[in-house]
């Protein structure tokens, strides 16, 4: 009877109990390993002579199959049939719900003592009582964290706090809070729901203009901010006589004697937190829950286009917004209390809210980043974060970080085919980060995120399906793509657990209906299963504050909110952003043009970062900003024979011809007409950001603001014949 060697189980058993990157033997291989059985029916085992060795070696070959029966990876299982994810109501394809629900009934909640934010958070602090709840650090410390337990008590001592200073416990009370991402932030908002009063985030970005109109809207008297330059800036409207109702300023950290001096000459009080904790201390109240049809939130959209929009969201929105996603990830992905989010994106907007109440919910933990987005990736270090909430550009730039560090062909080779062997385990379901090509080619990948990911959650924007697919390979956790705005809370559709295909943004959450509309000006009908993009359900906000006007025009009369945004339904009943009904426009021989759409597509060259897409009625054709790539355009160029400094390559012309040859290459691939491509571009060495007033905070184009920054070089390109 012949073994394969002993030797060579005992070592592959040894190096899996090490942890070791060896590759588990295939079926086939296992078969091989079994001894040469006499075929004769007369067979028996005490006819077998066997060796030591030989019983070592079956030993160790049924050790090696327990092993690999247990450890093998298993396929996420789906929670519903993914060739079916949502499903038509009453009869129309059109109009689609979630799979995951039993009929028409949209889902309001999903544990029964969680109907509002401040039931989510009490949840929570059941659940991990003293145990971790907010983290922060200093430059080069490691994070300290405020429990649970503290942080509720601290929250009840700021509302008695701010009910000693005059404010109401009600909804109609409007608290807002001016200030960058840290503990303090979710601690006054926590304050306010502990009183059924209502946030009001404001934001650096808005400009003066916005901030009065916000502050006169909701007829704010308290501002709740963290330094000592934003209250001089609420002071500066005051004293100019353009913001009346403010009376009161509660700064986290320390000011001058000359502020309060400053306030006292206009009206308004200065107080440090500590000051109004220690009233709030002296004047304890027992909280005033809110109930689920209470107001929240007041959430200014950051406004493109105009004066900003209160989107008038409620508890009973929040919960279940939250809820729906709950129940989506219940098979696969369940938060605990040892999660731990990374806090960096604006908690002025609903997508990183949304995400703390769901972390909250469950006691799970957010640390948040130090405030300077350069020492983010220190932070995630540090932090060692299981969820990674991000924005597509993030995404980008780290793929690009990726692929832009392999540099010789061999290693290149290596890369690619290790990604499309992890693509494969992912088309059938298993998501992992403990193969052998995690620990040979991605594990550096994977610790510097903190090597530590379970999830992460893209949403504000489309993301490439080759970055994606890419990303969820080496990544090795489970990556989601969601889509809404703040009018539907945050989400209204996600990805379904098990679905890795890319191109789409799933299906619709269990707490809304998603169907599309007809737009005939540009040839979408709901027939062809293509739209206009209207939602409805619980998460749905409640209008626009004080503004009927515009709360007509995005909700109508049946409760259907308007995105703006055009779906097409896919054969699987996932949902695909195609186009933008908003910012479109006609060209002078009457074709419309949707600019996103082909900035979306522009994107996908290699030297672009940033692109501005421009026309008008007057004008025949199109012509574009562009903002390359700092970090491969000047290898970009030397590719093509020319070299150059960053600035000195964005001025020359030769440079600029091979861009839009570039990008006009990539239009066609892409399926976009003639006239939907740029004919002239300039080339802008400074990245549009939220700090230069051309990108809002969720990181989306100013497009008036860049119109009239560019405006010059707009006309330059204009007087000129067309390429």
């Amino acid at each position: 009877m012949t073994f394969c060697s002993a030797m060579q189980l005992q070592e592959w058993l040894r190096s899996l109990r090490s942890g070791g990157g060896v590759r588990l033997p295939e079926a086939d291989e296992l078969r091989s390993l079994l001894p040469s059985f006499p075929s004769s029916s007369s067979f028996s085992l005490s006819s077998l002579s066997l060796s030591p060795s030989s019983l070592l070696g079956l030993g160790a070959l049924a050790s090696l199959t327990a092993y690999w029966l247990v450890t093998r990876p298993r396929p996420i299982r789906p929670p519903c049939d993914l060739h079916a994810q949502s499903i038509p109501v009453q009869g129309d394809p059109s109009c689609r719900r979630s799979a995951l629900l039993k009929d028409d009934t949209l889902l309001e909640f999903y544990y029964e003592d969680t109907r509002t934010a401040y039931d989510m958070f009490q949840r929570g602090l059941r659940v991990a009582g003293d145990g971790p709840c907010l983290g922060f650090r200093k430059p080069g410390e490691p994070y300290q964290w405020i429990s649970y337990t503290e942080v509720a008590e601290q929250a009840q001592v700021l509302g008695s706090g701010l009910l000693a200073k005059g404010c109401q416990p009600n909804p109609q009370q409007f608290i807002g809070i001016f200030a960058q991402n840290r503990p303090e932030w979710v601690i006054a908002e926590l304050a306010c729901y502990t009183f059924s009063m209502a946030v009001v985030p404001l934001y650096d970005t808005l400009g003066l203009e916005a901030m009065v109109h916000i502050l006169n809207l909701a007829e704010i008297s308290l501002v709740i901010c963290d330094r000592e330059e934003k209250a001089e800036s609420l002071l500066g409207n005051k004293e100019k006589g353009v913001t009346p109702t403010l009376s009161c300023l509660v700064l986290f950290n320390p000011f001058s004697p000359a502020l309060v001096e400053r306030g006292k000459n206009c009206g308004v009080e200065i107080l440090q937190l500590a000051q109004i904790m220690e009233l709030g201390r002296q004047n304890l109240k027992d909280p005033v829950p809110p109930k689920p049809e209470d107001l929240a939130v007041v959430c200014f959209t950051s406004g493109t286009t105009g004066k900003p929009k209160g989107a008038m969201i409620t508890h009973g929105n929040i919960a279940s917004n939250t809820s729906s996603v709950i129940k989506i990830l219940e098979g696969s992905f369940v938060i605990r209390q040892e999660d731990v989010s990374i806090s960096y994106l604006p908690l002025a907007h609903m997508f990183e809210r949304m995400i703390q109440v769901s972390m909250f919910c469950h006691g799970a933990r957010v640390g948040f980043y130090q405030g300077d987005i350069s020492l983010l990736m220190d932070d995630i270090k540090t932090l060692r974060p299981t969820f990674f909430p991000v924005v597509p550009r993030l995404l980008n730039r780290i793929y690009d970080k990726i692929v832009g560090s392999v540099t010789s062909p061999l290693r290149r080779a290596v890369l690619h085919y290790a990604v499309r062997r992890k693509q494969a385990e992912l088309s059938s379901g298993v998501v992992r980060n403990n193969s052998l090509w995690d620990r040979l080619v991605f594990n550096k990948i994977q610790a510097s995120l903190g090597g530590n990911l379970r999830f992460i959650l893209t949403a504000s924007a489309p993301i490439s399906p080759t970055v994606l697919s890419f990303l969820r390979a080496t990544l090795g956790c489970l990556i989601f793509e969601g889509y809404g705005q703040t009018e539907c809370t945050a989400g209204c559709t996600f990805s379904m657990p098990g679905d890795w295909t890319a191109g789409h943004v799933g299906a619709p959450l269990p707490c809304a209906m998603v169907k599309l509309a007809d737009i005939p000006d540009m040839n979408y009908y709901a027939k062809n299963g293509e739209g206009e993009i209207c939602i409805r359900g619980h998460s749905v906000f409640r209008g626009y504050l004080r503004d009927e006007e515009r709360t007509a025009e995005a909700l109508d009369s049946e409760g259907w909110l308007h995105s703006g945004d055009v779906g097409q339904w896919l054969p699987n009943g996932t949902l695909r952003i195609i186009d933008r009904k908003k910012h479109i426009f006609k060209l002078s021989q009457g074709e419309y043009i949707a600019p996103e759409k082909i900035e979306n597509v522009y994107t996908r060259c290699v030297p672009v970062l940033q692109v501005f897409v421009h026309g008008d009625s007057l004008q025949s054709h199109l012509i574009g900003i562009v903002v390359p790539d700092p970090e491969v355009f000047t290898d970009w160029a030397k590719e093509r024979g020319i070299v150059g400094a960053y600035e000195e390559l964005c001025q020359n012309p030769d440079v600029k011809k091979a861009v839009l040859e570039d990008m006009i290459a990539v239009g066609k691939e892409a399926g976009l007409k003639s006239f939907e491509q740029v004919k002239d571009l300039y080339l802008h060495p400074e990245v549009f950001s939220v700090s230069n007033g051309l990108l809002t905070p969720t990181l989306k184009s100013r497009r008036v603001d860049i119109r009239r920054v560019f405006q010059e070089q707009i006309s330059q390109m204009y007087s000129k014949t067309p390429v």
